[in-house]
């Protein structure tokens, strides 16, 4: 979850790291420092700072010179935020130097053995047991310091370490939590988001689990724990530094939303096959006979993720006919779950990060499973160990609370459930049905920020709510999930999603006028079942705010958003409902790229 980037070259180091440190601060926001190799004593120098990287760069002396560094944003995990807590973490010497991202687990053990041998904890942290183990290691090189070190601890981590012995290098290890190099000319970067080194390299080698790195001026070299050098090929990153700007907007929210036309047109591209009306996925490694062989669904994701898997879930039982439905990886990998040889796997990850996800996939794969992966990054640990899969194509998304990638994660599960379909019974007429709305996404999709002062205007009007419920049914059900979790993210406020056929088996009783009530009313077969559910929250005084096709008389408000196809109009409703969260927010005055507690790709249990 947090943020880690380092340098080893000629140019003055500290702009070059808190440069990257902003660009990282979505991953960690509460604490942040740097420790920088000082080229005339040998030692290290360190800056720390409770806070934001704005915080830090205050701190920062204006003569901290070196070309040597390593840098830290911090997710909180081990102790609260606190200049001590904060990292780079050193040894009582002043010699080592480690930023860590992830969760050492059994730190408690090991902390009680070295405070037993007279080591001194200055922090809460767990980091800092990594740094008195390679302080105290006997081993001759920093390499080998760090391998003894990581072998003794159970655990995720992605670490860059600095040791005053050796000014020469950074060494870096990963197991669970994101380690990217990057490489340039005389000069190499590592970081734990390639949005850390896309201004400088677009260059880059991701390193797996159990590998580690050394990082020279002018050479890198790769191997696992165990000392066996691996082969790693740099590869080139679709991304620029400029997609990484706000681009004129106030917020990175505000642009991603924005962002969404362009976007799902990106998902779309040279994938839709009008010869056969359906679509090319080349990236699955299904072919048609394994893909009839598919006997069941099972969707896994995290948050955002998992909402836009319970709609891909819908969708592939709509089209395809096989039964489908969407589970938390953060659940199903402690379940024991049966694993069926008929079953397709699919784990969902803006990042291709996320540990609970990460974990899942790895269990699946243990037990032989079929994995494919959804995810927006290129390269990341999910893309490798699935089977296969669909890249989303979003472009980065920075705001902590996620939109663009959202929407298109849910366009390419349709895109998923087409190819499903039309491999199966799904007729050519059906299929050239979804094929014409999902060319009409980006589209409607620009027609529907066009409404952003209307919605704005119902935000002022429902932000002094204390709490807010949000209902749907069967299409509309996962929407209301997802908009309930976008307003509490970014707004701070209460919500809670239900079906809206489950309100009189108990939510009725929350009904009053300080509490309103988003419905999700699409124009379908449970468009009369959706108006009686509107009429009972009437008959109690309850404010109604509708998404639907078409104006409602029984809500208070009606945003109208464009009719597509039936199994498509998900895709669409929560678009909105972004634009009404985000408003609230900036009504209320909340951080709405960084809210609290919260950091964007989360890497630890």
């Amino acid at each position: 979850m947090c943020g880690i980037v380092g340098y080893i070259g000629r140019r003055e180091v500290a702009p070059l790291l808190l440069e990257g440190l902003q660009r990282l601060e979505y991953r960690g926001y509460d604490s942040a420092g740097i420790a920088v190799t000082s080229p005339k004593t040998g030692t290290l120098k360190t800056v720390k700072a409770k806070g934001r990287v704005r915080d830090l760069e205050a701190k920062v002396p204006a003569r901290f010179k070196g070309t040597t560094g390593i840098a830290h944003t911090r997710w909180a995990t081990h102790g609260a935020p606190s200049d001590v807590n904060a990292h780079p973490h050193l040894d009582a010497e002043g010699k080592v130097a480690v930023v860590h991202n992830g969760i050492i687990d059994n730190a408690g053990d090991l902390r009680r053995k070295l405070e037993a041998d007279g080591v001194e904890f200055l922090s809460e942290t767990d980091t800092e047991v990594l740094v008195h183990l390679i302080a105290r290691s006997q081993a001759e090189k920093l390499e080998d310091k760090v391998r003894e070190t990581v072998r003794l601890i159970e655990g995720t981590y992605g670490i860059a370490v600095l040791h005053a012995d050796f000014p020469d290098r950074i060494v870096v290890a990963r197991n669970g939590s994101p380690v990217v190099l990057g490489i340039g000319e005389k000069e190499m970067f590592v970081a734990s988001d390639i949005a850390a080194l896309v201004a400088h390299t677009r260059q880059i080698v991701t390193l797996d689990d159990g590998e580690m790195a050394t990082l020279k001026a002018d050479d890198f070299r790769t191997y696992t724990t165990e000392g066996t050098r691996t082969t790693a090929e740099p590869t080139t990153v679709e991304w620029e530094a400029a997609s990484y700007d706000m681009g004129g907007h106030d917020t990175y929210m505000h642009k991603e939303i924005h962002e969404q036309a362009e976007a799902v047109d990106r998902v779309l591209r040279g994938r839709i096959d009008d010869r056969f009306s359906t679509v090319h996925l080349g990236g699955l490694n299904l072919d048609a006979r394994e893909a009839r062989r598919i006997r069941r669904v099972k969707i896994l994701g995290c948050g955002t993720s998992y909402h836009a898997g319970m709609i891909g879930a819908q969708m592939i039982e709509e089209l395809a006919r096989i039964p489908a439905d969407a589970e938390p990886a953060s659940e199903f990998r402690y379940l024991n779950a049966v694993v069926d040889p008929d079953t397709l796997y699919v784990a969902v990850s803006q990042s291709g990060e996320t540990y609970d996800v990460l974990a899942a996939v790895q269990e699946l794969k243990r037990k032989g499973a079929r994995v494919l992966g959804v995810v927006n990054v290129v390269g990341s640990a999910i893309a490798r160990e699935a089977d296969g899969g669909v890249y989303v194509h979003a472009g980065p998304e920075v705001c902590v609370v996620s939109t663009k990638c959202f929407t298109n994660t849910t366009v390419a599960f349709a895109l998923l459930a087409l190819h499903l379909g039309r491999t199966r019974d799904l007729s050519v007429r059906d299929g050239k049905r979804i094929i014409e709305g999902l060319r009409r996404l980006p589209a409607q999709i620009a027609e529907m920020l066009e409404q952003e002062e209307q919605i704005k205007k119902l935000a002022l009007e429902y932000a002094e709510a204390r709490s807010m419920l949000f209902i749907g049914r069967v299409r509309g059900y996962p929407v209301a999930r997802e908009a309930s979790l976008k307003l509490k993210e970014v707004s701070y406020i209460h919500a809670e999603a239900y079906p809206a056929s489950e309100l009189k088996h108990g939510p009725l009783a929350l009904i009053e006028p300080a509490l309103p009530t988003v419905a999700i009313v699409p124009n379908d077969d449970l468009l009369e079942k959706n108006r009686a559910a509107m009429e009972e929250i009437k008959a109690r005084s309850g404010r109604i705010v509708a998404v639907a096709h078409q104006e409602q008389e029984k809500a208070d408000h009606t945003i109208v958003v464009p009719k597509n196809e039936d199994e498509l109009d998900p895709i669409l409703m929560g678009i909105p409902l972004q634009l009404l969260a985000y408003h609230t927010a900036l009504a209320l005055g909340r951080d709405i790229d960084k809210p609290r507690n919260l950091a964007k790709s989360v890497t630890v249990e």
